[in-house]
């Protein structure tokens, strides 16, 4: 299985009137995401299904890519909030759906929750070491059988600099 990381595009500053989940994509924003959405169909990417934080700023990343014609399956997931587990993920995740490694899933949500996830799977930990840009995109390839964490492989490390 394919698994994409996928940050959510500039939001809105913070504010003191303002929620945090209620934070939406500014102009700017929507713009850059939609032409990293527009580089992913060229490249000729398609999701299985996109999974979105409940956060606004990330449906509304999640609604580009689907507009764009990356996926058609578009499910919101607690677990993408600030303040998701990705242990609490992946038991409720993996075991009931059974997915194969051919699936490819993209996943969108918040630093520095994406980041850590990205390094649990990849080294068993969060080491605080990778970094991942606005609209950008962290590839893992996880393994066929047995638990990912510390066994996955990173294929894709990419700000949305390099995707225009």
């Amino acid at each position: 299985m394919e698994l994409y990381l996928i940050r959510h595009g500039i939001a809105e500053e913070h504010q003191a009137e303002l929620k945090d989940e209620e934070r939406q994509l500014t102009k700017e924003g929507r713009q850059k995401t939609e032409r990293v959405a527009q580089r992913l169909v060229k490249l000729d990417l398609h999701f299985d299904l996109i999974l979105t934080s409940p956060l606004v700023r990330a449906q509304q990343t999640a609604e580009i890519l689907i507009e764009a014609g990356l996926s058609s399956e578009l499910e919101e997931l607690h677990h993408l909030s600030p303040e998701g587990n990705i242990n609490s993920w992946l038991k409720e995740w993996f075991e009931p759906r059974n997915y194969t490694h051919s699936n490819q899933l993209a996943l969108v949500g918040h630093e520095p929750n994406l980041s850590n996830w990205a390094e649990n799977l990849l080294w068993g930990e969060a080491k605080e070491r990778l970094v991942l840009k606005k609209a950008g995109m962290i590839g893992i390839k996880l393994p066929e059988i047995g638990s990912p964490l510390g066994r996955s492989q990173l294929f894709l490390l990419i700000p949305p600099k390099y995707l225009p």
